[in-house]
C-alpha cells in the first residue's frame, strides 16, 4: 500500500497525533455507536492512521539503526543516504 494514499491531514499528523484518533475510532468501533456508514468511514480513516503510525515506526526504527559507535567510543549517527 502506497504512502500517497494516506490523505495528506494524517500526513502531516505526527505520531502520537495520530495513535491517539486510531484509539478514539477504535473505542467508537467497539462502543458500536453510530450509523453503518459513519463506521464505515472510520474504519477507512483508522486503516489510513495504522498505516501512517506504523511508516512513522518505520522511518524511527531506520534512524537507530544508523546510529553507531566511533572508533573511540563516541555514539555518532549516519546519514540515511549513505548504504
Amino acid at each position: 500500500m502506497a504512502d500517497d494514499k494516506i490523505p495528506a491531514d494524517i500526513k502531516k499528523s505526527n505520531f502520537e497525533d495520530a495513535l491517539g484518533e486510531l484509539e478514539e475510532i477504535v473505542r467508537d468501533l467497539e462502543s458500536g455507536s453510530g450509523d453503518l456508514d459513519e463506521a464505515i468511514k472510520a474504519y477507512a480513516r483508522g486503516a489510513h492512521l495504522k498505516r501512517h503510525c506504523e511508516n512513522k515506526l518505520k522511518d524511527a526504527q531506520a534512524r537507530i539503526d544508523k546510529i553507531v559507535l566511533g572508533p573511540d567510543g563516541d555514539v555518532d549517527t549516519e546519514s540515511l543516504d549513505s548504504e
